[in-house]
């Protein structure tokens, strides 16, 4: 069993940045995929941004792009999502979600494990 753990979350204004942090509870962090999903109130976890187990290969919706930036640093366990040019549309709740093996996409049901998400407010 894994577990992660979201940090970093909190009140922005509008165009300001944040960086999320994921920790994730295993000796064997590198042999997992992450990706970070979004939950706004009343709506669908949606899917952010994902990397494979080195880094060399990330994946973003389109809605972020440019903006976000996933990265990992496998010496800490430990996955970051660095958000600029935050807009009012970024409020949610942000997920991290593991998967065992190489799966870098946006399909939420492919990954085993989930923290209990940390809330990002962006101000107008």
């Amino acid at each position: 069993q894994v577990q992660v753990e979201e940090s970093g979350g909190g009140l922005v204004q509008a165009g300001g940045s944040l960086r999320l942090s994921c920790a994730a509870s295993t000796r064997t962090f590198s042999n997992y995929a992450l990706g970070w999903f979004h939950q706004a109130p009343g709506k669908e976890r949606e899917f952010v941004a994902a990397i494979n187990w080195n880094g060399a290969t990330t994946y973003y919706a389109m809605s972020v792009k440019g903006r976000f930036t996933i990265s990992r640093d496998n010496a800490k366990n430990t996955v970051y999502l660095q958000m600029n040019s935050l807009e009012p549309e970024d409020t949610a709740v942000y997920y991290c979600a593991a998967h065992f093996g190489d799966y870098v996409g946006s399909n939420l049901h492919s990954y085993e494990y989930w923290g209990q998400g940390t809330q990002v407010t962006v101000s107008s």
